[in-house]
């Protein structure tokens, strides 16, 4: 069975939610613009949603729109905020959080090339457990003109000091403030009515909504410019016809969290990354965790950690094959091997970096859930050292490789693209996917005749050797470094 760990990723979508989109593509299909009675059945659910997201958010008052997710909220808000800045020349700062998602700084430089604004666009610094430097923003925001701050991080799930950027965004009103509350959705609470945040986008499938369906508010005075123009749905702010079944699913996650009996609480939150934490540490010794575990300071739901001496793509593997859905950090930059810069930021070292994986459940998960994946997380540490010990007799470099009597049969089992693009001279390619289709024949082969696999690191020949030995065949090995190690 799959336990899916990856909840500040996505999330599944709650059975409620999955019903309510399904009844309002099959009820109330209407166009919430229409007059007649199935537009003015569905401006109800609309105008119903709305109000719910507003009760749970606590923003009694300012714009509420619906959005696809919070990349569009992020490129209204900044839009808006820039558009603002060209009436005001003094201010020439926008800032944001060195730990932002990719989406905030990417829109900030987008925008103000698109505007001709020449902004000085600069991140800000924070400490290793990943608030921001609030000296540092105190220094520059008298030039600022929009500060982006996320309420909690993805990767890390660090939370934001807010109540300390707010006292300093009091004191510089002119400056607007735009808070990504994203992983916030259903676990921090904004005090959207109190606290002077002018902008904050969510996104619905972080909190077991469906995919495409969103929320941007935008505080009463706060600048406003549309992205999206043409019919004038919501009320003129956000052209397009409204995406009504995901706008159902999503009041019915939010009438979930209003009902208090869906979800598990913070403290029983909190109590599962405990468990989870005692179990990684236990599967794992000497495993460094990479974001505080003190609920006051980041997420009870998000688990960020290293294993020395592991590189995170080898942990995934085990975790995946285990039947443990964990990333090495956020889904958008997972096709990207590089160090998470969040990490890097934070002060960890690259190589702790590279290594880290992140574990984040959802508020769906109970005991039976926690204590499945706990199980499975002793279980990989036991795997993990015993593929240790084996790689211990498989990996040879390429001296011992040369040494290998008589000479050994080579063996590539890079994809077929991957050898495509930097061949090598071997005997055969098999792709590790193909390899146990092939078994039959590479046992047939004459007992003495050494097997050497290889492919780009040397991840995925161990595998495969080790793959071979559990099937009986003792002179298999796998080239230690993989390819580049052949190098002269």
């Amino acid at each position: 069975m799959e336990l899916y760990l990856d909840c500040n990723a996505t999330t599944p979508v709650l059975p409620a939610a999955r019903d309510a989109a399904l009844a309002a593509m099959a009820d109330t299909f209407g166009n919430p613009s229409s007059v007649h009675a199935s537009g003015l059945k569905a401006r109800e659910l609309l105008d119903g949603v709305r109000a719910a997201a507003r009760r749970v958010l606590g923003a009694s008052a300012g714009r509420l729109m619906f959005t696809s997710g919070a990349t569009e909220g992020i490129q209204t808000a900044v839009l808006s905020a820039l558009c603002a800045l060209r009436e005001r020349p003094g201010r020439r700062l926008a800032l944001y959080g060195a730990t932002e998602h990719k989406a905030v700084p990417e829109a900030l430089r987008h925008w103000d090339a698109v505007l001709g604004l020449g902004l000085e666009i600069a991140p800000i610094p924070v400490d290793a457990s990943g608030r921001h430097d609030l000296a540092w923003l105190r220094e520059r925001l008298p030039a600022a003109g929009l500060v982006c701050t996320m309420a909690a991080n993805n990767e890390t799930g660090a939370i934001s000091d807010l109540d300390g950027i707010a006292a300093l965004m009091d004191a510089h009103p002119a400056a607007l403030w735009l808070v990504d509350g994203v992983q916030a959705l259903g676990k921090l609470n904004l005090k959207l009515d109190t606290r002077r945040i002018d902008y904050a986008p969510f996104s619905g499938h972080k909190l077991y909504a469906p995919k495409g369906i969103g929320l941007l508010y935008v505080r009463e005075g706060a600048p406003f410019t549309p992205l999206m123009c043409g019919g004038g749905q919501e009320g003129g702010q956000r052209s397009g016809t409204e995406n009504m079944a995901g706008i159902a699913a999503l009041g019915a996650v939010l009438a979930a969290l209003e009902a208090g009996e869906v979800f598990a609480s913070g403290a029983a939150m909190q109590q599962h990354r405990e468990r989870l934490a005692g179990a990684v540490g236990q599967a794992f010794p000497g495993v460094v965790f990479n974001a505080p575990l003190d609920p006051a300071l980041s997420l009870p739901t998000t688990l960020n950690f290293s294993v020395p001496g592991v590189d995170s793509r080898r942990l995934q593997d085990l975790f995946d094959a285990a039947g443990l859905r964990i990333s090495g950090g956020s889904a958008c930059g997972a096709a990207k091997a590089l160090p998470s810069y969040v990490l890097i930021a934070t002060g960890v070292p690259e190589a702790q970096a590279a290594a880290a994986v992140r574990l984040s459940f959802g508020a769906l998960d109970g005991d039976a859930t926690i204590a499945a994946a706990c199980e499975r997380l002793r279980a990989c540490g036991e795997a993990l050292r015993e593929l240790q010990a084996l790689a211990a007799e498989l990996e040879l470099d390429a001296a011992g490789a040369r040494q290998l009597a008589p000479a050994p049969r080579l063996i590539d089992v890079r994809d077929a693209d991957e050898v495509a693009e930097a061949p090598t001279p071997v005997a055969e390619t098999i792709p590790l996917a193909e390899l146990e289709q092939q078994l039959p024949r590479l046992l047939a082969l004459p007992a003495e005749l050494p097997l050497l696999f290889l492919c780009r690191s040397g991840r995925r020949s161990l595998q495969a050797a080790a793959l071979l030995r559990r099937s009986g065949r003792q002179r298999c090995f796998s080239l230690a470094g993989g390819l580049a190690s052949l190098a002269p």
